[in-house]
């Protein structure tokens, strides 16, 4: 045997004793990518958000111009998460971001919301929507039962939650399936909305600019609503190192994903403004099936499910995303060691997902879907403002620092200051619900202080949790990661 074959043997069985150990692998490519992000981004938000950005922006024309500028801003936050996610190749988005650029307390304050409030949320409001659109065409006409819309909202966060913990390339094929057929039900809404405006359809649109409804306290409010809808551009960068080539994929599959995804948000409303007027849409809980109602009849019926499963794949982008920042926290020493750990079969970070999963029934059983696009949205959107903030500070302390993709300084600076101006005014907004937003938030700062940065927890505490930590390892099949792939 010459030497050749000899390192060849080697190199083959390096790469088998690779794949048996417990480790995340790289199996997201380009497409996959571009799916995952508009697969999360177009999820309930454009059925359910242009009541709230109608609401609360008081005119067609002005929520029409809300909608664009909130595309722009997010595409100018993508751009710099775009950056971030280069320069720094670890998985866990917002909590890796704000650890390497600010440090190790607004990393931990993060994680903290992120599991506490801001996932339980998001997850439940999207969970709401997919039930209300499940149950509703059974009823229509009449309302549907809150109590059924509940069990068919739990009954989807299970299917999601099962599918993530079986396996990551499963989860992977059901966003790429869940995205085109998403994609599809945009096509149907924009086709016949384009139709009637072009015979001439556009009494709703004259005087769209009247302001006379229009209050500067309820402006940030139609801003959280349109940006929700485009939320989940960030999911990405939560598994740069499942990403194949993430210098040329994160940057590629961004820009691609957020502007296709502006161009039919757009389109959708005016869609909905050419078939229907701004009363009647303030008036449905479910604005694509009044919509299909109105101007699709022969196919009216299909729409409620299109929806469902967008709303599903944004569940399931969700439930990819988010259990690797707990996952990269744990590994970091600033989350329980549980969250850091995988399935020793399956390869997916199951503790991270499975734990999640009881906080968002919670909030499916006691929340209502625009208090908690609200409850949320502060301490999201004030975190992201901190990650492109720090995005910058790194920049001038460290220029030398390898940034594969570099956004403009005056995108970053310009999406950073949108970002605490619309955060600070909805301080005036909706102080209720910012507020307790806020209080959740900094109850997170003792427990740094306790538990990461003093570990001052008492030795009987300590014994409990590990046991409990133990048995979970146990009961869950799981281990800790033994290799590393950024």
């Amino acid at each position: 045997m010459d030497g050749t074959q000899v390192k060849t043997e080697v190199d083959s069985k390096k790469e088998k004793a690779v794949e048996e150990v417990v480790h995340l692998r790289r199996e997201i490519g380009l497409l996959p990518a571009v799916s995952f992000i508009i697969g999360t981004v177009v999820g309930s938000g454009i059925f359910i958000a242009p009541k709230g950005v109608l609401m609360n922006s008081g005119s067609v024309g002005l929520s029409l111009l809300v909608w664009g500028l909130c595309g722009i801003l997010s595409m100018f936050g993508a751009l710099c998460y775009a950056e971030l996610g280069t320069s720094f190749s670890k998985s866990g988005g917002h909590y890796t971001y704000l650890l390497e650029t600010l440090g190790p307390l607004p990393a931990f304050l993060r994680l903290w919301v992120e599991f506490l409030f801001i996932r339980p949320s998001v997850s439940s409001y999207v969970s709401l929507a997919f039930g209300r659109y499940v149950v509703e065409s059974f009823f229509a006409p009449c309302a549907a039962p809150t109590v059924l819309i509940k069990l068919v909202s739990i009954l989807g966060v299970t299917f999601v939650v099962a599918i993530n913990c079986w396996s990551v390339s499963t989860a992977s094929r059901t966003q790429v399936t869940l995205t085109f057929i998403k994609m599809f039900a945009l096509v149907l809404i924009i086709i016949p909305g384009v139709i009637a405006l072009a015979t001439g359809k556009t009494e709703n649109f004259q005087n769209g600019f009247e302001v006379a409804s229009l209050t500067l306290d309820r402006l940030p409010l139609a801003f959280y609503n349109g940006l929700y809808a485009y939320g989940g551009w960030f999911y990405l960068n939560f598994v740069t190192e499942e990403v194949i080539n993430p210098n040329r994929t994160i940057p590629l599959a961004i820009i691609c994903s957020m502007v296709t995804v502006t161009v039919f948000y757009v389109l959708v409303n005016v869609a909905y403004y050419t078939v229907m007027t701004p009363a009647e849409l303030l008036m449905s809980e479910a604005v694509a099936v009044t919509f299909a109602n109105r101007a699709l009849q022969g196919v009216a019926s299909l729409i409620p499910v299109l929806v469902a499963l967008s709303c599903l794949g944004a569940l399931n982008g969700g439930f990819f995303a988010v259990p690797r920042m707990l996952f990269v926290g744990a590994r970091e020493g600033h989350w329980p060691p549980i969250f850091s750990m995988i399935h020793v079969r399956r390869q997916t970070p199951l503790p991270a997902v499975l734990l999640l999963y009881p906080l968002v029934v919670l909030m499916i059983l006691t929340g209502e879907i625009y208090q908690l696009i609200n409850f949320a949205s502060f301490a999201r959107w004030f975190f992201i403002a901190l990650a492109t903030l720090g995005m910058l500070i790194h920049r001038y302390r460290f220029p030398l620092h390898p940034r594969p993709f570099k956004v403009p300084v005056i995108i970053a600076v310009t999406f950073t200051v949108v970002c605490f101006f619309i955060v600070g005014l909805s301080l005036y907004s909706d102080p209720w619900n910012t507020g307790r937003s806020c209080i959740l938030t900094l109850t997170g700062v003792p427990v740094y202080y306790l538990t990461v940065y003093r570990y001052r927890l008492p030795n009987r505490w300590r014994e409990i949790f590990n046991y409990f930590s133990t048995q979970l390892q146990i009961l869950l099949e799981v281990a800790q990661q033994e290799v590393q792939t950024y």
